[in-house]
């Protein structure tokens, strides 16, 4: 099945819920049962992850797998698989969740613990694999895994700059004579991309959102200087007005036509925009580089998309199985040879033939390995719907930097307790 068959697919996924079975609940469900299974993902990587659907149903009839996209927008897809937890539907078997939602779906148990037998997990990125758990124990199986990166057009840069002031630079120079071009964006649309955007900002800045104990450290003077980053560059123009509306691929488009010097962005960009036979711009014209910071070289924010099994599957045994096969050795290096995002198995990353393809990878494994994940919290929800209203105000300029930030603290500090 192409990706095209599979956006088709789409539209059922409002209905699953409604057209799922009332399940009594996770206990009452029958561990062992095999048969057809739904695997719920995103759209992003749709077409490579269908190459390895159709190796699965050819191998496997009587168990076929049915794939549905969630939304382009990582907050719609959250409330469309709790929508359908919620419910006790079985329409969902197979569920990608967000590197950052396992405490929250383990918590309120819309996902089974996986046994780890079978699973492989020393040959995983240990960072990667920590995602997937919840007090120490594995819900949800790493696949996809990553950091931002910084996109640069190595046609008008000589370097990539590794710091926000040599990045301002940069866009000075060439910028004179790119008439239309702007500097730098990112994600800052209302959504998750924003709490990510700004988590970044603030490590790069030496700082992070919350300090050792787990308590917001919001107020220490590094988030300040982060989000004054953000309110100055759309302020002063580094940052292009329209960029407040972008998601991750209102910005790649903007790049691939030439509209920015420099944009941040994930892996799977990477091999989209190198395509000569598409409609990108910038083919063979960019490079990628670690994202720059305050004083050196940035921090970016641990993502990535886990596997897990929905507690009102009917079939479990088939999903676990699924997971299994997905996640494999063979599988992951199919999936990489079709597609730049970034997996969560180690070797991957030494693999001369995709060092090849990609040679980001050494890189790239150094800033999985450095990058830091979001808060870990059971109402994650809470958490990066606080963290998108006060940073949106303040780079809107409804509420200043102290009073965004202010506000912050005392919010998380009610939410992580």
């Amino acid at each position: 099945m192409r990706a095209i068959s599979v956006v088709a697919a789409t539209a059922a996924l409002g209905l699953v819920a409604a057209c799922g079975s009332e399940a009594p609940g996770p206990q009452a469900q029958n561990d062992d049962g095999r048969g057809p299974i739904t695997f719920v993902s995103t759209k992003f990587d749709a077409e490579a992850t269908q190459i390895l659907v159709a190796d699965w149903n050819a191998a496997h009839p009587e168990e076929k797998v049915t794939s549905v996209l969630l939304p382009e927008s990582a907050d719609e897809g959250r409330r469309k698989l709790i929508q359908n937890a919620q419910t006790k539907s079985d329409g969902m078997d197979v569920v990608v969740l967000d590197a950052v939602w396992t405490a929250e779906f383990a918590a309120n148990r819309w996902v089974d613990e996986l046994p780890e037998a079978g699973l492989d997990i020393p040959a995983f990125l240990p960072p990667a694999v920590e995602t997937g758990k919840y007090r120490g124990k594995l819900y949800a199986m790493p696949f996809l895994t990553g950091t931002g990166l910084l996109y640069y057009r190595k046609d008008l840069v000589e370097k990539p700059p590794t710091t926000w002031a040599e990045m301002k630079a940069a866009c000075e120079k060439a910028l004179a004579k790119e008439k239309g071009m702007g500097c730098y964006a990112g994600q800052y649309d209302k959504y998750e991309g924003l709490t990510v955007n700004f988590a970044e900002a603030v490590q790069s800045a030496g700082g992070s959102l919350l300090d050792g104990s787990g308590k917001p450290s919001l107020t220490d003077g590094k988030a300040k200087e982060a989000l004054t980053f953000l309110v100055d560059g759309f302020a002063d123009g580094l940052i292009p007005k329209e960029a407040i509306t972008y998601k991750e691929e209102e910005g790649r488009n903007a790049f691939e036509r030439g509209k920015f010097l420099f944009y941040r962005n994930w892996a799977y960009m990477y091999e989209q925009s190198n395509k000569t036979d598409g409609p990108s711009q910038v083919a063979g014209k960019f490079d990628v580089a670690p994202l720059p910071g305050l004083d050196g070289p940035g921090s970016g924010t641990l993502g990535g998309n886990n596997m897990a099994v929905s507690s009102y599957s009917k079939h479990k045994q088939t999903a676990r199985d699924f997971i299994a096969y997905m996640t494999g050795a063979e599988q992951e290096k199919k999936f990489a040879m079709s597609n730049s995002s970034p997996l969560a198995r180690t070797a991957l990353y030494e693999d001369p033939e995709l060092i090849e393809k990609y040679p980001y990878l050494p890189a790239l494994k150094d800033g999985i390995l450095a990058a830091k994940p979001r808060p870990q919290a059971v109402k994650y929800g809470d958490v990066t719907a606080a963290v998108q209203e006060s940073v949106y105000g303040a780079i809107t300029g409804t509420r200043t930097v102290d009073e965004a930030l202010t506000g912050l603290q005392g919010t998380l500090g009610d939410l992580i307790k």
